[in-house]
């Protein structure tokens, strides 16, 4: 198939926002109800049912595959909510540099400080994926 059909309808870049975070929270919480209510059943067999693996070509440092299309230049160097469906229960979000390089950082306070939206903390981010 032709590659642009698939890049307009996969251009799913959204901006990590605190919305974002809440969601990625809210998800962490119900997955933990869903294990507490599991407890007396057989986790085995759950456990290996709900099993995912981050994707290969969606692993850190490895340019992003046009298949997810063309990043608009206003997201280049900005958080973005994570691509990858492993990801959607874990505090992390992904950075993509101008040569479409993945970087993944975790969504908790730095240093006990510096929260995901801190200024001064994107400001290094900034820095660590400028190529």
């Amino acid at each position: 198939m032709d590659p642009s059909f698939w890049a307009s309808e996969t251009n799913n870049f959204r901006r990590f926002t605190p919305e974002s975070l809440a969601a990625i929270e809210e998800r962490i919480a119900n997955k933990k109800k869903e294990q507490v209510k599991v407890k007396g059943k057989n986790k085995d067999e759950e456990a290996e049912k709900d099993k995912l693996t981050p994707q290969l070509d969606l692993k850190i440092c490895k340019t992003l595959p046009s298949l997810y299309g063309d990043i608009p230049a206003d997201l280049v160097g900005e958080p973005l909510e994570d691509f990858d469906p492993y990801y959607n229960d874990h505090k992390t979000f992904m950075v993509l540099n101008k040569r479409r390089t993945i970087f993944r950082f975790t969504a908790t306070s730095a240093l006990f400080i510096f929260g995901p939206f801190n200024p001064v903390r994107k400001a290094a981010i900034k820095i660590l994926i400028h190529s």
